[in-house]
């Protein structure tokens, strides 16, 4: 929800810790595009250069789709090789995926988790934001970065009355075993049941193919309410 947005609470953090260092500041604000080129380069203070280079990274960044999908296959790239990192491909591309729709990891090259956290995630799973703020005394303990990354590949959702309602479904189609996929509470599909070519050239179908997810951020045209959209 907060993820493109340019004024959200973390920004608002970051400014006012940024106030507290009472020195002249200059900032040089780069703005670099998927090739690698240098499209903008801002200079001021650290609040108004960024506010300006946050205008050109919106333009050049993300993505619009006019309508949403009903299946996105996310294929990671090499890079990504582990869901500690290959998350980006859920919460990259979730704000296009369709109410009740599907988003598929697709890396048949990941076997892990996490090396450095995989055991905690294999313990909480990966849920919304609100099934572990819900339960509060439950999760607590637990590091909140990874509570964190839990809820961002598990994307949005409701928990009431002891049931999770999440609005997309998530699937990997890793080396991950189905047994551990169940467990942390994601889909599960063989990697050799799919051929990416299938799911391109289909976005009139509601079918959207990513060959290289993770680096683009995808948004609507005109984003629902949810997402800090009017709902249209």
């Amino acid at each position: 929800m907060i993820i493109g947005n340019k004024w959200t609470p973390v920004r608002k953090v970051v400014d006012r810790a940024g106030a507290m260092v009472k020195v002249d500041k200059l900032c040089l604000a780069m703005v670099v595009a998927p090739d690698k080129s240098l499209v903008g380069l801002f200079a001021g203070t650290p609040e108004a250069a960024w506010d300006q280079a946050s205008e050109l990274s919106r333009e050049v960044h993300i993505t619009r789709k006019p309508k949403a999908f009903k299946t996105v296959l996310s294929c990671a790239p090499a890079m990504y090789d582990e869901i500690w990192v290959a998350g980006k491909c859920m919460y990259k591309l979730e704000p296009v995926v369709a109410d009740g729709g599907e988003l598929i990891i697709y890396a048949p090259h990941v076997h892990e988790i996490s090396v450095t956290h995989g055991k905690l995630i294999s313990e909480i799973g990966y849920h919304c934001r609100d099934y572990f703020l819900k339960q509060w005394d439950q999760f607590k303990h637990y590091p909140w970065g990874v509570i964190a990354h839990s809820t961002h590949v598990r994307g949005i959702g409701t928990f009431d009355n002891g049931k999770e309602n999440c609005r997309v479904q998530v699937t990997l189609a890793t080396a991950i075993p189905e047994a551990v996929c169940r467990k942390i509470n994601l889909g599960y599909r063989d990697p050799k049941s799919i051929r990416p070519e299938d799911f391109a050239n289909r976005e009139d179908e509601g079918v959207l193919h990513v060959p290289k997810a993770g680096e683009m951020l995808f948004h609507l045209e005109h984003p629902p309410k949810w997402a800090g959209g009017n709902g249209k």
